[in-house]
């Protein structure tokens, strides 16, 4: 199937380009040291502890871990207790079971990843990388960033500076050369930040490699030749001095580059390739220093991988269809079932007989059920759109939703409203498209009210309004005094002050309102300046009048005479008790009539102290 592709893009005069080179090593890199450093693949989510970690975190079966741990999962997604601030994230490769290290950070900094390394070689230059990220989602406030430092030995080299919350893997790593007679070393990843509120992070891809010259096998394309043509040569090219003149082993894949194997009496800088069977020959060559190191893994780099194609004569391809469609051979367009042969000439002049076997699928239609929800709040992410139970399908298949593919049956989730494309195709072509419109529910609303302006002691009752019924809510500032009916509390403000509620709906909708309420800093209190303490009944006593709780307190009054003899005193009163204070008695006996002075100290629900003083006058 694959090679038959690849016939097909010759055919058609396409090529495949070779991958670039990892930006920290700025020539080849030889294979990883660390062969454990991707940490692996598999169906659990949690598996237990490889031996072969080495961290000063204690490491945990289940997620997400603890401060001061560290876990491997191949999906945080998958935790049902999982940190709302955590991204839900798998691996950093394509192997959707492939597992990565979370590692919720300790209250110091501590080595999270250690390994020792033997059989080295001296004067080596090695590139030490990993892939981190941050855990925590983008938005998310005041929390700690992670910083990740590399070391050799204990002795730190290079620092990864703060990692932000960007929600994408970012590679780090620095490149470094062996001292004279070092064949043993220790290299580790230590996390510097503190932990507690942040400084969640997760590393994958871990790597120690060699690193070398530019090693490159130019032109990078597939080279693609007749069965009956001539030999091909392959040449190795050199850029860069490390490794000197340098030392060779070419290498042959059987295997489509999976594994590979040395050729005899491959030790120069060409090879020549001279098989004719049609096919594709893969070829690379290891690079070192000297001769010795060529056979030491540790020490020697890899150049790109090479592909020699042989364009057969003759080929079949076997095909299925959908209904509707046609299969190009060439210039040839076929879409009815039958055996066709035709005689090509590809773009490098080769004479090619294809013998097309094509079966036409009848179009029965994929049917699916496809079930959906609404954002359970306005703008969240809670919407789902799920794809199972298909008929009329020819599998393999693909499922996508916009960017989103699946090849089974889905459940796309973290969703808003908005418009959606499903669509369905299976393997011969046969496609299903339908749209999907989810939508807002009506927002949840509260609703307190104008602001107002209210004078000193006077009390407010606050009666939010909203469309659902409010199971949880908070007011801010808080009202831990407000009795059995806290969601329309009585508030008796002392200054002018915004109140803000904070609701949350039976559904888990969360909304917010605030009123701003004005106090203005009147002081309610009435000094008569004239009294007759005849008993007549009317005006017979000096009286302070004020109104609580504006007034919490007369703290001091007093009358003097007119040379400041003290005729009368009270204090520490409360509101209430300012009528009839003072009947014109002093010493047993009516005072004379004239003037006197008073004085009042008033304490106010807004802890002011106010100080009257004046002139009373009494008559008969």
């Amino acid at each position: 199937m694959k090679k038959d592709l690849l016939f097909l893009l010759l055919l058609l005069g396409i090529s495949w380009n070779g991958r670039s080179q990892n930006d920290i090593c700025t020539g080849n890199l030889g294979d990883n040291i660390f062969t454990s450093g991707d940490f692996g693949s598999g169906q659990i989510n949690i598996p237990s502890k490889p031996a072969d970690i080495v961290s000063t975190y204690s490491y945990v079966g289940q997620g997400p871990p603890r401060d001061g741990s560290f876990t491997l999962t191949n999906n945080t997604g998958a935790w049902g207790g999982l940190y709302s601030a955590w991204l839900a994230i798998g691996d950093q490769s394509n192997d959707p079971n492939g597992y990565f290290m979370v590692i919720n950070a300790d209250f110091s900094p501590g080595v999270i990843y250690e390994q020792t390394i033997e059989g080295l070689c001296e004067n080596t230059l090695y590139a030490f990388s990993a892939d981190v990220i941050n855990l925590v989602r983008t938005g998310i406030v005041n929390h700690v960033e992670p910083n990740v430092s590399f070391l050799l030995n204990d002795v730190e080299q290079y620092t990864s500076g703060n990692i932000g919350q960007t929600e994408r893997w970012n590679t780090y790593g620095f490149t470094f050369t062996t001292d004279p007679g070092v064949t043993t070393m220790t290299l580790s990843l230590r996390n510097n930040a503190p932990g507690g509120i942040g400084n969640d992070l997760a590393i994958d891809n871990v790597t120690f490699r060699p690193c070398g010259p530019i090693a490159e096998i130019l032109p990078k394309d597939i080279a693609n030749i007749c069965e009956d043509g001539d030999p091909i040569a392959i040449n190795a090219t050199i850029n860069g001095n490390q490794f000197g003149e340098g030392a060779f082993q070419w290498q042959q894949s059987f295997d489509e580059g999976l594994n590979w194997e040395n050729m005899d009496m491959a030790n120069q800088n060409t090879i020549e390739h001279n098989e004719k069977s049609a096919g594709f020959y893969y070829y690379r060559y290891l690079l070192s220093n000297t001769e010795e190191n060529i056979n030491n893994a540790k020490c020697r780099v890899n150049s790109n991988t090479k592909i020699i194609q042989v364009v057969p004569k003759s080929f079949d391809i076997e095909r299925s269809i959908c209904e509707g469609l046609n299969f190009a051979v060439g210039s040839s367009r076929y879409n009815q079932s039958g055996v066709y042969t035709d005689s090509l000439i590809s773009s490098l002049g080769c004479d090619s007989i294809v013998t097309l076997d094509l079966t036409i699928v009848p179009d029965e239609g994929i049917d699916p059920i496809i079930r959906f929800n609404d954002p359970i709040c306005t703008g969240d992410t809670e919407g789902s759109i799920e794809v199972f139970n298909i008929q009329n399908i020819h599998p393999p298949y693909i499922i996508e939703l916009g960017e989103r593919r699946a090849t089974s049956f889905v459940k796309f989730v973290e969703l808003t409203a908005g418009v959606y494309d499903v669509f369905i195709e299976d393997a011969v072509g046969c496609t299903f498209k339908e749209t999907v419109e989810l939508f807002d529910p009506a927002q949840f609303v509260i609703d307190l009210g104008a602001d107002l302006s209210i004078d000193l002691g006077e009390p407010v009752t606050i009666n939010p309004t909203t469309n659902y019924p409010i199971t949880e809510f908070q007011w801010s500032p808080s009202q831990d005094d407000c009795g059995d009916n806290c969601l329309e509390p009585t508030f008796l403000p002392t200054i002018s002050s915004n109140y803000r509620l904070t609701a949350t709906s039976e559904l888990g909708c969360v909304t917010v309102d605030s009123i701003f309420i004005e106090v203005n800093p009147a002081r309610k209190v009435f000094i008569p300046n004239i009294f007759s303490p005849n008993a007549d009944g009317t005006n017979d006593f000096f009286s302070i009048y004020s109104a609580f709780p504006n007034v919490q307190e007369i703290l001091q009054v007093a009358i003097y005479d007119r040379w400041g003899n003290l005729l009368f005193e009270r204090q520490n009163l409360a509101a209430n008790e300012g009528d009839n204070l003072w009947d014109g008695m002093y010493r047993g006996q009516k005072v004379e009539r004239g003037a006197y002075l008073y004085y009042a100290n008033i304490l106010y629900l807004d802890g002011v102290e106010v100080i009257t003083a004046g002139t009373l006058t009494v008559v008969y």
